[in-house]
């Protein structure tokens, strides 16, 4: 079996590994508590961080792994979703270990063999797993949170499944995730905006407002709006009514399943890990109807790659999140 090499290392974050240690080493330690947010939070369970380049990304996914309380904890699943192969349904790795700049990580071959043995799970060939970047950019982070710690890892790989599918493979997880020994990575950018992405939608004003939602074009002249109501505060006030209708309590893992889906429906958003998200709220379900489990799920951090004014500026935004029992 093979080893799969940190290729977006060198590019994507630091290859030497005292730099990057020492990077991520400032980003957790920069991280601040609150009256309503002091971590490590009890009984966390799983975390949404974002998966762009640390420049980028890197601070704000440290708010997540920030909250992880790592006692007890010995298998990290993480769930990313496909952005080079055609997906519909989730893939395992074949690989041994997954190596990052600060060591290496085991992955744990016996819940993998329980897991192809359901007969819903395919296998990532060596090119594909390396290829992607939404699983890699987590594993730095989860070394060093686990820094000294023996654990090994469950790279899923989730492709563009329904809500159905995320309901089928949310089910063949929960166990997993109920169990104490186990914690979940959910792999996430938020909102991509630009030209560059396809995705112009704009609000005249901050919703729910008169004027419906528009997409900005190059050929059509910009809308006055623009100058009281600018597309940054837009794509945030479109990224936060996400966040709001995942937030749990007060809605149920379930409706939070089917708001998120409508909601997907009608904005478009470019929520690249929409399906991941979607496979965590099917377990979160079965957890909390079938075994008496009350999720909460909480946003701690929010930010965007640039501020967008202009149809010519594109940025994506990064959200991080806890989830306890």
């Amino acid at each position: 079996m093979s080893v799969r090499r940190p290729t977006h290392a060198d590019s994507w974050y630091k290859a030497n590994s005292e730099d990057l240690d020492r990077e991520l080493s400032e980003w957790l330690e920069a991280v601040t508590s609150s009256s309503s947010f002091s971590p490590p939070i009890t009984n966390c369970k799983a975390i949404i961080a974002p998966h762009a380049g640390y420049s980028y990304s890197g601070p704000t996914a440290a708010w997540a792994y920030k909250t992880i309380n790592t006692t007890g904890i010995k298998r990290v699943f993480i769930l990313g979703p496909s952005h080079h192969v055609y997906l519909d349904g989730c893939a395992l790795s074949k690989c041994a270990e997954y190596a990052t700049p600060i060591g290496a990580l085991l992955l744990d071959h016996s819940t993998i063999d329980e897991l192809n043995k359901t007969g819903q799970f395919s296998q990532m060939e060596l090119g594909t797993d390396e290829d992607e970047h939404s699983i890699e950019m987590h594993l730095p982070y989860i070394r060093k949170v686990f820094e000294g710690r023996d654990i090994s890892i469950v790279p899923i790989l989730v492709g563009a499944i329904d809500k159905k599918k995320e309901e089928a493979f949310g089910r063949i997880l929960a166990p997993y995730l109920a169990s104490e020994d186990t914690f979940f990575v959910i792999s996430s950018d938020f909102c991509h905006w630009g030209t560059r992405f396809s995705y112009t939608f704009y609000f005249p004003q901050y919703p729910p407002g008169p004027s419906p939602p528009i997409r900005l074009s190059r050929s059509a002249a910009s809308p006055r709006e623009l100058s009281t109501f600018p597309i940054h505060q837009s794509i945030s006030a479109l990224d936060h009514e996400a966040m709001e209708l995942l937030t749990l309590p007060p809605s149920t893992a379930h409706q939070a399943h089917v708001f998120f889906a409508e909601y997907l429906s009608r904005t478009k958003n470019t929520i690249c890990g929409r399906h991941p998200i979607g496979v965590l709220l099917g377990a979160l379900t079965v957890l909390q109807e079938e075994r008496g489990k009350s999720p909460h799920l909480q946003w701690v951090r929010y930010e965007q790659s640039s501020h967008c004014f202009t149809i010519k500026d594109s940025s994506v935004s990064y959200a991080s999140a806890y989830v306890a029992f």
